[in-house]
């Protein structure tokens, strides 16, 4: 049990880096928060990569305030990711032909999707995104679209100043991928252990495998 979550944490980040090389390499537009990250990269001159990881740890920040535990897979994820954005953006090549753009954007969101189901259904702890709207709603008692939303917004608004790329992707990422999740997700979800036969847990166990059940959630409501 412990090596398929762990092929599968590793496996979903992997993929989740690579789809957004192509979410960039297409061209259509981001998702939110990319939006956000490749509006920094434009003004800093930092990788994209870079960007999504340090961006990652300083959201982890805000989870003190909010009472908020990382996972193992929340602190791979927010390095894994940009690792594999930058190694996605070195291998795939930018399509200036509208055909092979709109193919590449729909290959991203199909891929991002597998990947979220893969990552979240590993039950290793959410990433630091998904655990700052899940934080924001525990804490504030704004339901987790309302958190989601707020926070995507600021970071969209953000983004979008600062020159990141907003386009037909963007909404279709948005419309695309809770619906892609909530159908994946229970393929990939690794079930519990039965309480009477689990070991003892470990301190922030609970908290984790809990935290990846409301980020499958944030993803599947929005």
């Amino acid at each position: 049990m412990m090596t398929r979550r762990l092929v599968q944490l590793f496996t979903g980040l992997a993929m989740y880096g690579i789809s957004l090389a192509m979410f960039i390499r297409a061209g259509l537009g981001l998702d939110p928060w990319d939006v956000f990250h490749q509006g920094v990269a434009g003004r800093t001159g930092l990788s994209i990569g870079a960007v999504v990881i340090i961006v990652s740890f300083l959201v982890l920040l805000l989870w003190i305030p909010l009472r908020q535990w990382p996972g193992f897979g929340t602190l791979c994820n927010a390095v894994l990711v940009g690792v594999f954005a930058d190694v996605g953006l070195a291998m795939i090549p930018s399509f200036s032909h509208l055909g092979g753009q709109i193919a590449l954007l729909g290959g991203a969101v199909v891929l991002n999707a597998i990947a979220s189901a893969c990552y979240i259904g590993a039950r290793f702890g959410p990433g630091a995104r998904d655990g700052l709207m899940t934080g924001l709603a525990r804490r504030t008692g704004w339901s987790v679209r309302v958190s989601r939303t707020l926070i995507e917004v600021v970071v969209l608004a953000a983004g979008w100043l600062l020159g990141g790329s907003v386009g037909v992707g963007t909404v279709v990422y948005a419309l695309a991928i809770g619906p892609l999740v909530q159908l994946l997700l229970p393929r990939f979800m690794v079930p519990a252990a039965i309480p009477s036969q689990a070991p003892a847990q470990v301190p922030g166990q609970a908290r984790t495998e809990n935290a990846a059940e409301e980020a499958g959630e944030t993803v599947a409501t929005s």
